[in-house]
């Protein structure tokens, strides 16, 4: 597979027409959605391996094809309440770009839902209040009427430090 990068936020402007792809997931009962481009795979729910001395939000790592990758709770990462695992739990797999090159990592949500285009013209700025740190998006998009958080995954993943852990992993 070749080597993907994660999506950059839609650039201002009214003029801008052209619309993007995202991922739709569901994390309790709020839809969230991060750009095409960034993910990798999605894989079925199948356990996690925990390793101490991680941080909170990481779960633990998954074996991908005999690669270690470290997997993020996202709901613990949000500061939100995990949901129980589910039959429709899945692991977002994700390669961002890092200091260190390449960092793929999973990330684990309640459901995934389908692909979206999004038009740059339908997504406003990320707010600046609410539960979600605005870095941690791109925007909020509107489909169908309903608002899904568009997910900033590089700086989801790079906020967390991870190249220091990843390193001691075998």
């Amino acid at each position: 597979m070749h080597t993907l990068t994660a999506a950059e936020p839609p650039p201002d402007g009214a003029a801008q027409q052209a619309s993007a792809q995202y991922l739709s997931f569901m994390l309790g009962q709020d839809m969230f959605a991060m750009g095409i481009l960034a993910v990798r795979e999605i894989l079925e729910y199948a356990g996690v391996t925990p390793v101490p001395q991680m941080p909170p939000s990481i779960s633990g790592i998954i074996n991908l094809r005999g690669t270690a990758v470290p997997v993020l709770n996202l709901a613990r990462r949000l500061d939100r309440e995990p949901s129980a695992i589910s039959k429709r739990t899945c692991i977002i797999v994700v390669e961002v770009a890092s200091e260190e090159g390449a960092l793929v990592i999973g990330i684990l949500v309640d459901a995934v839902n389908a692909v979206l285009d999004i038009p740059a013209i339908d997504i406003e700025p990320a707010p600046r209040f609410g539960a979600v740190k605005a870095d941690l998006l791109h925007g909020i998009g509107k489909v169908q009427g309903r608002f899904v958080l568009l997910l900033n995954v590089q700086h989801l993943v790079s906020t967390l430090h991870l190249q220091e852990f990843v390193a001691h992993i075998p």
